[in-house]
């Protein structure tokens, strides 16, 4: 059977190409919403965090209906380090917009998610975005987009992609590379014809491959996935189980059966082959199980999620201000935390270490565990995390690192200076290409070549580079690399940091705090230009005698700190520091507090 009233598409993307944008236009534009209903741009990104920083962290399902035809949508993430929600949702769908910058083109998460989707033998519709900024070269993009699927091996049909020139702000779409469109029909009528229907047999025993998880506190898990054969209905007693562990196989009962529409779930009493449904009431289940009919457990394969690259240590809030904010402090509410972050993330691993007070947890990259450091601290925790570490691989007795495939569109001016760090950095140069009075190039780099980068690079560029990396493949450990050329200034005491003493710190290096702020022994404090850390007494106040004058500490001027997001602490610290976590602050500190001992450790390692 072959559902003609139904087309199961994904938009995928680099970060910050539009997606959601597009989709928010494609909602407005099939009536989802009334017609003098508020709504919110990017409706799509509904978290917090999602919608502060202007990105998609988690795949969202929704639906449109043109001609009655129901469009499944599914927006995804572009960021790198949330690939693994990209590849799972891939195999719900029968085909794929790729969306491509007018004036950026093809970026290195472009690459990944073309590859995975060609990988699935999907159809791809190029959406040529953004065409109305000043900067598009909507001339150049069709023949960059075509050089990068021949590059990836793209088969016959999918080189004769068909081509849509959109601006996702203005709902328009138009097949006219020089044309301008009125509204999106362009688009959808593309869709409607270009993306084949879902098809399989509507009389087999049932079958549904779960794709995605969301978790809801009242009813538990509930897995999202397209029916592959057969006819899935509420209250139906069935079996799961899991293509890489045939072993392991159970029996459930669904309790609530959703179809999405637009942007809600809608109970629905039975779904059919190609629909798009959630599912709850199944204790335990998990990405990848398959659920059947109870008498015929037969799994669908599903790929291997990649494993993590970087990992980091979690651990309870040993410093002198701890429990001073948080909520949740102890190292049983951090663990039940973080394994509850694994019902939902797939791409996250959660290991014990030697201490019951620790735990490592690795990811896809910094800004992957920077987004659960954030969430948790906002929900009330109160930890510290280490210096993120890459993972190494031990093959054949040779030791490997992950590699990243870095691509920068910097200034011609500033390109020296990056070629430069890049050399130290063990960076291998893919690539050059002049565009305008901008460079592009292209490295192969091992990704903790990258930590701490970002910050150095604006500074290189002049804060007009851009610079986005994709994990590439595993390859032999190239050496050593300088982590920090600076050491850290360290507070001596613990107290009030006051002008005076803050006054005699800046000539030593870069505050990172201003005055009226409480500090302890070992908070760092600054940054020092020398490679070695300093102890500076920032509460030091000055001796009042009838010699000096009451007013004379005002002529004191204190240069404006340097504050860090959660990234750049996360980039700063070396591996003898850390950073505390706390719902109010982010602060730096040694690993080991006191100055005396700190200093015996430095000595012996010296030895």
């Amino acid at each position: 059977m072959i559902r003609e009233d139904l087309r199961n598409i994904a938009i995928i993307a680099h970060v910050d190409h539009g997606k959601t944008t597009l989709v928010d236009e494609m909602l407005k534009q099939s009536g989802a919403f009334r017609q003098n209903q508020v709504v919110a741009d990017r409706v799509m990104d509904n978290g917090d965090l999602e919608r502060e920083r202007g990105i998609t962290i988690l795949a969202k399902n929704t639906s449109v209906y043109y001609k009655d035809i129901k469009i499944n949508l599914i927006d995804t993430p572009g960021h790198a380090d949330f690939g693994g929600e990209v590849e799972r949702v891939l195999k719900m769908v029968n085909g794929v917009l790729l969306l491509v910058d007018a004036a950026e083109g093809p970026m290195p998460q472009t690459r990944f998610v073309l590859q995975r989707a060609l990988a699935l033998g999907h159809k791809v519709i190029i959406v040529v975005n953004k065409i109305d900024r000043p900067d598009a070269r909507t001339d150049e993009i069709e023949n960059e987009v075509l050089e990068l699927l021949l590059d990836l091996d793209a088969a016959e049909e999918q080189l004769e992609s068909p081509i849509i020139y959109c601006s996702g702000r203005d709902g328009t779409a138009t097949k006219d590379l020089h044309g301008e469109g009125t509204d999106l029909i362009p688009l959808f009528e593309e869709i409607i014809h270009y993306i084949p229907a879902p098809e399989g047999d509507p009389e087999g025993p049932m079958q549904m491959l779960v794709s995605a998880i969301d978790y809801n506190d009242y009813v538990g898990r509930i897995a999202v996935g397209r029916v592959e054969r057969g006819v899935i209905r509420q209250n139906q007693d069935i079996s799961v189980c899991n293509f890489h562990d045939e072993e392991t196989s159970y029996k459930g009962k669904i309790a609530n059966l959703y179809e999405i529409e637009a942007l809600n779930r809608v109970p629905c009493d039975e779904a059919k082959v190609g629909d798009i449904v959630c599912v709850s009431g199944i204790e335990g289940i998990t990405i990848g199980d398959t659920i059947c009919q109870a008498d015929t457990p037969e799994a669908i394969e599903f790929v291997k999620i990649s494993e993590p690259t970087l990992e980091m240590t979690f651990s309870v809030n040993d410093s002198p201000f701890a429990g001073r904010e948080g909520k949740f402090v102890t190292s049983r509410q951090i663990h039940d935390r973080l394994f509850k972050e694994l019902l939902k993330d797939v791409s996250l691993r959660v290991y014990p270490t030697d201490t019951t007070d620790s735990f490592r947890v690795c990811g896809r990259g910094e800004m992957h565990l920077s987004i659960l450091i954030e969430t948790m601290r906002r929900e009330g925790f109160e930890f510290q995390v280490g210096c993120p570490k890459v993972m190494l691989k031990k093959k054949d007795g040779v030791v490997k690192e992950p590699m990243e495939r870095l691509v920068t569109d910097v200034p011609e001016e500033c390109v020296g200076s990056v070629m430069e760090k890049m050399g130290v950095r063990k960076g291998e140069l893919l690539h050059m290409m002049p565009q305008g009075s901008r460079m592009k190039m292209e490295f192969l780099i091992p990704s903790r070549g990258l930590f701490g980068y970002r910050n150095e690079f604006l500074t290189d560029t002049k804060g007009e580079g851009i610079m986005s990396s994709v994990f590439e493949c595993y390859q032999e450990y190239k050496g050593d690399i300088p982590r920090r050329s600076t050491g850290s200034l360290i507070a001596f005491e613990t107290g009030e940091a006051v002008t005076y003493g803050l006054y005699n710190a800046q000539q030593r290096g870069e505050l990172f705090i201003g005055a009226g702020v409480p500090v302890y022994e070992g908070m760092i404090v600054g940054q020092s230009p020398k490679a070695e850390d300093m102890a500076v007494n920032v509460c030091k106040k000055k001796h009042v005698t009838n010699m000096r004058a009451s007013g004379s500490d005002e002529a004191l001027r204190l240069t404006p700190p340097r504050t860090f997001s959660l990234e750049q602490a996360l980039e700063f610290i070396a591996d003898d520091e850390l950073v505390e976590i706390t719902p109010k602050n982010i602060r730096l500190r040694k690993r080991i507090l006191d100055n005396a001992q700190r200093m015996k450790t430095v000595m012996k390692n010296k030895e």
